[in-house]
C-alpha cells in the first residue's frame, strides 16, 4: 500500500516535470493569488509562475491581481491545461470537466454549474448559464442557457458546395 502511493507521488512528480504543469500547485498558488491573503513578494512571485504555465500551454484561468474567475473546486482537467482559457468574471461550480481548448468567455458573468462536462474545444459566450449535470459536446458554440441535466451538442455536419 505505501508502495503504491510512493509510485503515484513519484510519477505525478515525473509528469509534472514533463509538461511544465502540476495541478495541485497550480490551484494552491492561484488561490493565494486571487484571494490577496499572503505576503506581497509571495502571491507576486505566484502570480509570475501562473503566467509562465499559462503561456506554455496556451491557457488561463482568469487569475488576476486580487481577483478573477470563481471556481468551487479545481477542475477536472483529462488533458492538462491545454488551451483552456475562461474569463476573469465567470463562476464555476465543483467538479466541472474541463477538455482541451475550451473557452468560457467574459462578459455578462457566466455561470456554469456543479459536475458539468465541457467538451473539446467549446465555447460558452458571455452571459450564458449552464446547470448542474450539463454536458457540452465536442465543439459547441453555446450561445443561450442549459438546463439543468440537458446535453448540448452540435447539429450533424454537413457538406456546402
Amino acid at each position: 500500500m505505501k508502495m503504491d502511493l510512493l509510485n503515484n507521488q513519484i510519477a505525478r512528480w515525473g509528469l509534472s516535470l514533463i509538461q511544465g504543469y502540476s495541478h495541485e500547485k497550480y490551484w494552491k498558488r492561484r488561490e493565494r493569488v486571487v484571494s490577496g491573503k499572503g505576503f506581497f513578494l509571495w502571491r507576486a512571485y505566484y502570480l509570475l509562475w501562473i503566467k509562465r504555465v499559462d503561456a506554455k500551454h496556451l491557457s488561463s484561468f482568469g487569475t488576476n491581481w486580487g481577483k478573477g474567475a470563481s471556481f468551487a473546486s479545481p477542475p477536472l482537467l483529462p488533458h492538462g491545461p491545454n488551451g483552456i482559457i475562461v474569463g476573469h468574471d465567470v463562476s464555476i461550480g465543483r467538479n466541472v470537466t474541463i477538455c482541451q481548448q475550451v473557452t468560457i468567455m467574459h462578459g455578462g458573468g457566466g455561470n456554469i454549474g456543479d459536475n458539468v462536462l465541457l467538451g473539446a474545444g467549446a465555447k460558452i459566450l458571455p452571459g450564458v448559464h449552464i446547470g448542474d449535470n450539463a454536458k457540452i459536446g465536442a465543439n459547441c458554440v453555446v450561445v443561450e442557457d442549459v438546463p439543468a441535466g440537458a446535453t448540448c451538442v452540435l447539429p450533424k455536419p454537413r457538406i456546402l458546395t
